[in-house]
This record gives C-alpha cells, sequence and structure tokens, in this order.
C-alpha cells in the first residue's frame, strides 16, 4: 500500500502565517509573511524533512504543526480532525498526539528535576496514572532509549549532549504521539553523535509507526532519514518531493545550489551572490530572482506556481532545462 493511499497523521494545505510588524510611530504596520501556501501529508511510518537557509520559514511552519502557534490561513489536521478549529473538549488530545523535540538538550530540560520526574510530569499532568504506573512508563521509555534504570534518580548536567537527546525523546514519547516535530534535533551535537541519534529516531519510527516532521538546514542528515523532502525559500516551498529524485536530480535552482554546498554530495560548483531579501520586502515575481543565475524577464514579472515535474512539485519557469543530460 503506498504512503498516498495509507490515511494521513498530519495534512497540512494552504498553510500560511503573516505577522504584523509595528515600525514605529509614524510609519504603518507592515505584514511580515513567514510562511505562504505550504501543502503536504505525513503518514505513518514516514518522514518529512523541510530543509532551506536561516530565516526561510522552518520553525514557523514547525510552530504551526505543533500547535503552538494558528495559522493566518490554509487548514491543518491531524489524524483527519480539524487542528485549528478543533471540536469541543478535543484541543487537548490533539496536542497530545504531537510532541516536540527541541534543537538544545542543554536547554530543554529543567536542570533542577530529576530525570524521573521530568518524564513522569507529562503523564501527571494529562493522564490519571498512579505513580507506580508512571515510574514503571518512564523506566520502559529509558530502556527504549538506550539508558538504564538507574538513570532516572540523577540529573540533567550529568549526562552528555547524546544523551541528553535521548532524554528529551524518551519525554516527547510519554504520552505515545503519532507525530513527532524534530526541530534540529542533532544539529548541538558532535557528528558521531549525530548518528545514534539519527538511528534511534529511525528505530522508533519503525517500532511506533511515529511520522516525523524533521525541521533541519543540513543535507547530509536529510539524505539519512528523510522519505520526502520540502525545500522553503523565504517562506515559500520552492521544490517538494521523494527524496530520492531531488538528490538524484534537483530542478530548483535554489536545490542545486544547497546540494552544491553540502560535502559529499555536491556534483557541481555553485555559489550564490547577494543575501536572502527582507521578508518584510519580498521581490516581486520568483522570490529566488535576486539570487539566480537562470532568472529571465519572466521570473521578474511572474511568480511561478508549483506544478508537478518528474514526481515532485516545483515552482520554478525554467526547471526543465535541469531535466536535460548536462552537455
Amino acid at each position: 500500500m503506498s504512503a498516498a493511499t495509507v490515511e494521513a497523521v498530519v495534512e497540512a494545505r494552504d498553510l500560511e502565517r503573516t505577522y504584523t510588524v509595528h515600525r514605529g510611530l509614524f510609519r504603518a504596520p507592515a505584514q511580515l509573511r513567514a510562511v505562504g501556501n505550504i501543502s503536504f501529508r505525513i503518514a505513518p511510518g514516514r518522514t518529512l524533512a523541510v530543509v532551506g537557509e536561516s530565516g526561510c520559514g522552518k520553525s514557523t511552519l514547525a510552530r504551526m504543526v505543533a500547535l503552538i502557534e494558528k495559522p493566518s490561513a490554509g487548514t491543518l489536521s491531524l489524524g483527519g480532525e480539524d487542528a485549528v478549529h478543533p471540536a469541543a473538549g478535543r484541543r487537548r488530545a490533539l496536542r497530545q498526539a504531537v510532541q516536540l523535540v527541541f534543537q538544545n538538550p542543554y536547554g530543554s530540560l529543567n536542570p533542577r528535576k530529576k530525570i524521573a520526574t521530568v518524564l513522569e510530569d507529562p503523564l501527571l499532568i494529562n493522564t490519571a496514572l498512579g505513580k507506580s504506573e508512571r515510574a514503571a512508563r518512564s523506566r520502559d521509555m529509558l530502556a527504549r532509549v538506550g539508558l538504564r534504570p538507574e538513570h532516572a534518580q540523577r540529573y540533567p548536567h550529568m549526562f552528555s549532549g547524546g544523551q541528553r537527546q535521548r532524554i528529551a525523546i524518551a519525554r516527547a514519547l510519554m504520552l505515545e504521539p503519532r507525530l513527532l516535530v524534530a526541530d534540529e534535533p542533532v544539529s548541538a551535537l558532535d557528528v558521531s553523535i549525530q548518528a545514534q541519534v539519527l538511528n534511534l529516531l529511525a528505530d522508533l519510527q519503525a517500532e511506533l509507526g511515529l511520522a516525523y516532521l524533521f525541521i533541519s538546514h543540513d543535507l547530509g542528515v536529510v539524505r539519512h532519514i528523510a522519505h520526502e523532502v520540502l525545500v522553503m525559500y523565504l517562506g515559500h516551498a520552492v521544490e517538494q518531493g521523494p527524496k530520492a529524485r531531488i538528490f538524484a536530480r534537483p530542478l530548483h535552482p535554489y536545490t542545486r545550489a544547497l546540494l552544491a554546498s553540502t560535502p559529499g554530495l555536491a556534483t557541481e560548483r555553485i555559489v550564490l551572490k547577494g543575501e536572502l531579501p527582507s521578508p518584510l520586502a519580498p521581490p516581486p515575481g520568483c522570490v529566488f530572482n535576486t539570487r539566480c543565475m537562470h532568472a529571465t524577464e519572466r521570473c521578474f514579472s511572474e511568480r511561478p506556481l508549483p506544478r508537478l515535474l518528474d514526481e515532485r512539485q516545483v515552482a520554478c519557469h525554467h526547471a526543465e532545462k535541469f531535466l536535460l543530460p548536462s552537455p
């Protein structure tokens, strides 16, 4: 059965997030469109990786999917339920169905609490389990992420960075969510430890059927864990589709530049010129036209809409040229 025929754990359609930015007493407020018209679905056991430079809207998208922020427009459903305007009494259950794994394991754990308390607090707040049941579940979860029972009585500062991230993953799983939103979960770790944590996430996904929304700027990490890839630039999806297709033959100039800048993945040399435009004043036409060496007059006047090409969605007027063999 293909992923498209399985009920999605999370499905987003035309998600947008706009902020009003006040610019002083004598200037009118500006509208900052952090995320614009993003659509995707993630089935059980699948990972969608969202990649792009800092400021492209990845973390804003993660906060919307984690139900921390409401979208300004569009729809978001979890397990087929409306997560933007949930039915009465369903908000808490939906919040439990999606959990976050943060970037920095040093800052995401309360240094004053023992690990047992860190893990049991979600159960204490959200369930009616007794003390012994909470303790048993926390011990089981520690074992599941590769830690020993005696670790439950230690404090966060007594662990390495990789161990702390394992604890953070265990805490996220205590309420048995269906979706994990992982925002740069290995970027603060040493390279050797990154591989261990990524392998743990892959094992947990296979065992529990979890869906992942994986936020990253590291395409080497994405190649290891993702099934689908969503490339964002200035709040917009510029390329989206199966990982194998995008890594083998990227069709958007920005995706090509990202791959060219990644050690071990580069097959050509591409140097982007200029800076990322201000999201308060995005360029007309294609949002990438100020840095694209392939931009034409059409790119400066007409914004390309995502279209299906070579089994992925790509927002580029000239994507066909990259389907041709290199001269």
